[in-house]
This record gives C-alpha cells, sequence and structure tokens, in this order.
C-alpha cells in the first residue's frame, strides 16, 4: 500500500512539476506580452478567440491543454504535417474542425509563438470580458448638465417665436392707441394726418427703391452662398459607397470576426500606403471556408486567370497631396476609425470624412502629440512648455508647414 501511495505521489508531482516548467517557458514581461498581443490581433484573431470558440477553438487554458509547448509550437509551424503524422491530439482537433485547415506559420520564431503564448495567458487569467447592462448600472449614459437636448433646444427657439410675436402685438396696440388719440386730438394739419394715416399702396411698395434694393440684396446673397457650397464641395465624396467586384463585407470580417486591419491592409503600419489586399491573403482563410460561395469563386477565377481583382477606390486624394499611413498609424497611434469610421459596422464601404484641407488642418491643430516614453520628443516638449502652457499640438511639431503635404 506504501509503494502505491509513492508511486501516485511520484507520477502527481511529476505532472505538476509538467504543467509548470510549461507554463514557467512562458515569458512575462511586458514587453514579450505586448509582441504577442500584436502578432495574435495580426494573424490569429481572424480564427481565433481566448474566450470563445470561432473559426477554431477557443486558446483559453491552450498551454495546459496541449501536450507540450514545444507540440503547440510544432502545430503552429505545420499543423498538417502533425496531422499526415499521426499525432493523436492533433488529429482529434482534424476531426472537431475538418475540412478548415490551420495556416500554417514556418516563418515565426519559437520565441514570437511564446509571446503569443504569453498574451493568450494574461487574456485567460484576466478571464472574460463582461459587458455591462447600460439600463441597469446607468455606465454609458450621458451625464446630464453636459450638453442640451434636442427637445430642450427646440423648446428654447419655441419660446423665442412667441416672446418675438408678443412684442409685435404689443406694439401695434402701442401704435394704435397712439394713432386714435392723435386723431381725437383734432389739431393735426395735413401733413400730420397723412403721417398719422398712412394709405398703404401694394404698387408703390414694390416700385420703391428701398424694397427693390432689399430684394436684389437677398437675392444674390443667397446666389452666392449656393455657389461657394458648390465650389467647396467639388471633390469632397462623402458618403460615396461605389459597388465593388466582390461583395466583402467589412461588418463580418472586422466586426464579427475582429480581423485586424493590418491584416489585410499590410502597408498600413510600415508605408506610405495602406495596400489593397492581394488575393493570396484571401486564400489564407477561404482555400478552406466557404468555397462554394459565389463570391469566393470570384476571387478562384481571378487566381487562376491571373487577373487582379479590379477594386474600385473609395478615399481618393489629389496628387498634389501627400499621405503617409505609417506616420499617421505607427508613429501617431492614430486609429483607423479616426479618418474612416466605424469601418467595422460597414456592409459596405463608404466615404466616412471630408479629407479636404481644412478637415486635415483642423485635426492638426486639436490632435495632440504622445510624446510619453518617446526622447524624441524631449527637446520639443521642453522647448514648447516655455512658451505655452498647453500640450504639444501637431501644429506645434511642423504640422501646418505647406510642405508636409505638398512636395
Amino acid at each position: 500500500m506504501t509503494r502505491v501511495l509513492f508511486f501516485l505521489l511520484f507520477f502527481t508531482t511529476l505532472s505538476l512539476s509538467f504543467i509548470t516548467n510549461a507554463q514557467d517557458e512562458i515569458p512575462t514581461e511586458e514587453a514579450r506580452i505586448s509582441e504577442g498581443e500584436s502578432l495574435f490581433k495580426g494573424n490569429c484573431q481572424s480564427c481565433h478567440k481566448v474566450h470563445e470558440k470561432l473559426v477554431g477553438p477557443a486558446l483559453k487554458d491552450v498551454y495546459d491543454r496541449a501536450p507540450s509547448i514545444d507540440w503547440i509550437v510544432n502545430f503552429v509551424w505545420n499543423s498538417q504535417k502533425m496531422i499526415a503524422d499521426g499525432d493523436e491530439y492533433a488529429n482529434e482537433l482534424w476531426e472537431e474542425y475538418q475540412p478548415t485547415q490551420m495556416t500554417a506559420f514556418p516563418t515565426f520564431s519559437r520565441d514570437q509563438i511564446l509571446s503569443i503564448l504569453a498574451y493568450i495567458k494574461v487574456e485567460t487569467e484576466a478571464g472574460p470580458e463582461v459587458v455591462a447592462d447600460v439600463a441597469a448600472t446607468g455606465e454609458g449614459v450621458q451625464p446630464a448638465g453636459e450638453s442640451i437636448p434636442a427637445f430642450y433646444l427646440n423648446a428654447i427657439m419655441v419660446g423665442l417665436v412667441v416672446v418675438l410675436v408678443l412684442i409685435l402685438v404689443v406694439l401695434i396696440l402701442i401704435t394704435s392707441v397712439l394713432r386714435k388719440y392723435l386723431n381725437q386730438r383734432g389739431d393735426l394739419d395735413t401733413d400730420d394726418q397723412e403721417i398719422v394715416n398712412p394709405k398703404f399702396s401694394f404698387d408703390g411698395l414694390i416700385k420703391s427703391k428701398p424694397f427693390i434694393f432689399m430684394v436684389t440684396f437677398v437675392f444674390t446673397a443667397i446666389v452666392f452662398k449656393v455657389v461657394i457650397n458648390q465650389l467647396f464641395a467639388v471633390g469632397v465624396q462623402v458618403g460615396y459607397a461605389p459597388k465593388q467586384p466582390i461583395a466583402f463585407s467589412h461588418e463580418l470580417h472586422a466586426g464579427q470576426y475582429e480581423i485586424d486591419c493590418q491584416y489585410c491592409h499590410t502597408g498600413v503600419r510600415k508605408s506610405k500606403s495602406a495596400n489593397i489586399p492581394s488575393p493570396n491573403i484571401c486564400m489564407n482563410c477561404h482555400s478552406s471556408i466557404k468555397t462554394e460561395s459565389p463570391e469566393i469563386q470570384k476571387i478562384y477565377a481571378a487566381i487562376e486567370n491571373d487577373k487582379p481583382i479590379e477594386w474600385v477606390r473609395i478615399h481618393n486624394l489629389p496628387d498634389l497631396a501627400y499621405f503617409n499611413h505609417s506616420q499617421h498609424v505607427e508613429v501617431g497611434n492614430i486609429e483607423c476609425q479616426t479618418c474612416h469610421g466605424p469601418i467595422e459596422e460597414m456592409e459596405v464601404v463608404r466615404q466616412h470624412s471630408l479629407l479636404t484641407m481644412g478637415w486635415c488642418i483642423d485635426c492638426h491643430r486639436e490632435t495632440n502629440v504622445n510624446t510619453k516614453g518617446n526622447a524624441y520628443y524631449d527637446k520639443l516638449v521642453e522647448l514648447h512648455s516655455e512658451e505655452s502652457k498647453e500640450a504639444l499640438k501637431v501644429e506645434d511639431i511642423g504640422g501646418l508647414e505647406c510642405a508636409k503635404c505638398h512636395y
């Protein structure tokens, strides 16, 4: 009996040691966790969530459920090879999720995969995000006093109109009383009588110089305003949503499946252009997902015919304007939604913002520069603080210089 207990204790200790050693191999440094988050969102998030099934399994506690850390690394490198080699756990996953094949990531280093596991571990320990009931908690409800509801604005406008009408009525009454009083005096001469009791002539009114001047002035002002508005609207395409050759839904991909923008638009953080995704990026998922869809068949046809998909450009800037995505997204930490609007809610993508020169300048005047932890800005912050107590804005570092945007 003692030997049995000894062996049970030994194997239990060995198992716990294996799990502990596996978890000890997962890094805990903030930099590694941050790297893992970026890698996960850029490469894994399209198929996996931490706490919920998506296209693939939920990854909560994957470092404990998998046979070993080495197994996870090899599976990420080439899952189909492990399935073909007869790995038991890999084939269990294949039986559950086939015909969907996990994309192989042979370019990932072991350290990068461990960084992803570090991020998954942090998310696992944090638990699923709890969405509070706004109606019950009151969170998210706009505090009173921060803005005036439309109902009150309308009431104020109606009140002002009523007050003006009352004032007009009072003035008419006063005029009538004065006219009656003057007529009762009986000592007015002919000229005074004409002034007190003027005779209205519609023909005389429309032929009078003041009336002609006012009508001409109002008409000219309206025409001028319409012309100016139309001139300012030249090239502004807010709401432009052309039909695309393939009905791609951002609401489904970026919204429901939370695919990170840079997964498809690969240049957004490292180049001037965000890049329109090539068909091979679509095939990372659609080589095994929704293959029968008529829209996916269009992608297959483009690949087979060696012909690019002719996407219609939506956000157009004039050739004389220079815009760099990496400068705004990577350096400025600007979210895609700042310029493109709630892209994750758009079934058909449309232009959300004006994208005019004035719109850009207003943004540069109002946006604070994120200088925290960036030694490049230390001297600029020091010089700026000597002259102003306001936060360092983009305009303070040359954001309004003509050559910044115009060659």
